[in-house]
């Protein structure tokens, strides 16, 4: 198997696990200590946090499913085209339940060094998300 081959079905296996099925330790072996994730939004996260945000994410959607549209490895790069579907059954960031379905999609750039991802940059947008919360509507920025 080759480098890239190796390195696809790391991501493919991890985020089968972290996000599908909440087992986020195994992001320790995929993710470096000094981990750093950089959204769209601008917000920053290390390792630690960001399993906390999908352990908060995947509490208020139980049935979260996100699924890897596509992974493209050149070198120490990588890029990730996901969807995430679920219900919203219990409070997500001081939003009350809604009961409503949800499905967002993004994309994730990622920067190895050796055997461990130390950077991903993120791009989705949130507002997709607040929308199918009806929390806001199209073209309403506030």
């Amino acid at each position: 198997m080759s480098n890239n081959d190796d390195r696809r079905a790391r991501i493919q296996q991890a985020w089968d696990a972290a996000w599908d099925r909440g087992e986020v330790d195994v992001l320790d072996e995929l993710l470096s200590p000094d981990y750093r994730r950089i959204e769209s939004a601008g917000a920053e996260h290390g390792l630690t946090e960001f399993k906390a945000s999908i352990v908060a994410t995947r509490s208020a959607f139980p049935d979260l499913l996100t699924v890897i549209d596509e992974i493209v490895v050149e070198g120490d790069r990588a890029a990730v085209r996901w969807h995430s579907t679920g219900n919203h059954q219990h409070p997500f960031l001081g939003v009350p339940a809604t009961k409503r379905q949800v499905a967002v999609s993004g994309a994730t750039f990622a920067r190895f060094e050796n055997d461990r991802i130390v950077e991903e940059f993120v791009t989705w947008d949130p507002r997709a998300l607040l929308t199918a919360l009806g929390i806001i509507t199209v073209g309403q920025d506030h």
